[in-house]
């Protein structure tokens, strides 16, 4: 056979293996992903989950837990126990403010539409305001209240009166169902981008300037109705259907006015109250809250954190977390009891299986979440990284994650050793895939660790971004922090910071499946050879 008969042989071959090339790099270049890991996680998870007795323990043993209430420091001391008996290590409880704010619980209330007919009245007070110190009995009227220039008018009029501050709403149907799970219409325009619009440079301090007036305005409102001898004053839910929507209110801080017993009252029954008011028919209520602050002084706050330690690369650290805290009328079940719960699992179901991951994997249970992400934010600033403290005394008022620091961003030692974090806070809904916060080169890494949860619903990577929890304490930072898409069951129709934040609303399943991927994200990062890719940043990003 001639050379020439050998190059024509060949050349088909030749061609062939040309075409392959970019493939066979790709191929080298794919995320490895240990599917006998992957199998075990799946086996502990779905045969041997602890994630429903855990959440009724934590919800309805221990109950709702208001940063720095008594539940709360039970929750923690729960947590601790809970996390060492699974084998990890380091458990203990860290302080992120010497000094977030009072003490507070509630334990009841009652009130009633005394005339021009006996009606009960469904309300709940907000955090951190006073109770009555017994029933009391008061006639009801109307005061409005949009600037701290409108206190002056109603001075000298509302001694001995219980308060509506609110207009009356029309009810408006719900056009969506209760509860409901992502669509694959939903799942394909989460995978496209919008592009954002210019930056308004001043939109960031307009919102913080409304903010300002808004505390302005509450702590002017505290200290005249406790100076006026108000006896209550009562708000319309922000949800219809009945359903109580409660926060803060009064004085967390010590030092700051404690107002008067402040209650949110379901839209149906405060618009009868309205037009009871309005019709002049001299509406009288009864209103009896037993709630209390449980110290004077400002107490330090704290988090709770264990680990599962790392071996060839143990001081760098992949954390997966969720806030402990929660609102105080529910039992905190679905923000953030499930992700509480699912992030213990996950752990437990590490060391169960007996992971040896190069990195330290850290769990993270946060508090202060509610009031600004406080706990996340004080762990990024001790350990991280933050801006030098700010010097305007409104910026100091700020939550840290609000404030604008001076100055360029300081990094900690920490900063090189982070590999990535992990949260989960979106209710009970299964995991549907991630948000990758415009980190594109995550995107192959977390496509390649879905994968083998695609069976489950779990398959899509979003290069958008999202925020309103504990990893943007991270991601504001520069640092790679990462939420997952979940579907929206009735997070946002029923649950989000009301009363009917409960267990019943709980679907342990999707606890299950959620944790599964957890772990399996968890012990990925924590063994690739390079730490998690970063997005670009720069200080303009803050």
């Amino acid at each position: 056979m001639t050379a020439l008969h050998t190059t024509r042989r060949l050349r088909p071959v030749a061609l062939l293996l040309s075409a392959l090339l970019p493939c066979l790099a790709f191929a080298q270049a794919v995320e490895p992903v240990d599917l006998d890991v992957v199998a075990q996680i799946r086996h502990e998870a779905f045969n041997r989950s602890q994630v429903a007795a855990n959440l009724k323990e934590l919800t309805e043993t221990i109950g709702p837990r208001l940063t720095n209430s008594p539940a709360y420091v039970r929750s923690s001391e729960w947590a601790r126990g809970k996390l060492t008996g699974y084998g990890l290590t380091n458990v203990q409880d860290e302080v992120y403010d010497e000094a977030f704010g009072r003490g507070w619980e509630f334990r009841a209330s009652r009130v009633e539409l005394l005339t021009p007919r006996e009606l009960p009245i469904h309300a709940l007070p907000k955090a951190w305001t006073p109770g009555t110190d017994g029933p009391v009995e008061g006639e009801l009227v109307r005061a409005t209240f949009k600037t701290v220039e409108d206190i002056e008018k109603q001075r000298g009029k509302l001694a001995g009166k219980i308060v509506l501050l609110d207009e009356a709403r029309a009810y408006k149907p719900a056009d969506k169902p209760d509860f409901r799970r992502h669509t694959e219409e939903d799942l394909g325009e989460l995978q496209t981008f919008p592009v954002p619009e210019d930056r308004d440079p001043e939109a960031q301090n307009k919102r913080l300037d409304e903010y300002r007036k808004r505390q302005e305005l509450v702590r002017a409102l505290n200290t005249f109705f406790a100076e006026e001898g108000v006896l209550a004053t009562l708000s319309i839910s922000s949800w219809d259907n009945g359903i109580v929507r409660v926060m803060g209110g009064g004085g967390r801080k010590a030092g700051d006015p404690e107002g008067v017993p402040d209650l949110v009252v379901a839209a149906e029954h405060y618009n009868q109250l309205v037009r009871a008011v309005d019709n002049e028919q001299a509406p009288r209520l009864r209103v009896d809250v037993q709630a209390r602050f449980t110290s004077d002084a400002d107490l330090p706050a704290t988090n709770t954190f264990a680990e599962l330690r790392g071996t060839s690369k143990a001081n760098e650290t992949v954390i997966i977390g969720a806030h402990l805290d929660s609102w105080h009328t529910g039992t905190g079940a679905a923000d953030n009891g499930a992700g509480v719960v699912v992030m213990m699992e996950a752990m437990r179901i590490l060391k169960a299986i007996d992971a040896r991951p190069k990195r330290t994997i850290r769990i993270a249970l946060w508090g202060g979440e509610e009031q600004g992400l406080h706990g996340s934010a004080g762990y990024v600033a001790k350990y991280l990284a933050d801006w030098p403290a700010p010097t305007d005394p409104e910026q100091i008022a700020l939550p840290r994650a609000f404030q604008r620091g001076t100055g360029p961003l300081q990094r900690r030692a920490g900063y090189d050793r982070f590999s990535t974090y992990f949260n989960f806070d979106n209710g009970t809904g299964r995991i549907r895939g991630i948000y990758a916060q415009e980190n594109h080169a995550a995107v192959p890494v977390f496509r390649a660790w879905l994968e083998p949860f695609a069976d489950l619903g779990a398959t899509v990577v979003t290069t958008r971004n999202t925020g309103s929890t504990d990893h943007i304490s991270f991601d504001r930072v520069g640092l790679p922090g990462f939420q997952f898409v979940q579907d929206p069951a009735d997070y946002f129709s029923h649950v989000h910071h009301t009363h009917l934040d409960t267990y019943d609303h709980v679907v342990p399943d999707d606890l299950k499946q959620a944790a599964a991927i957890i772990a399996s994200f968890a012990y990925h990062a924590a063994m690739r050879d390079e730490r998690l890719p970063r997005k670009p940043f720069t200080e303009r990003d803050e």
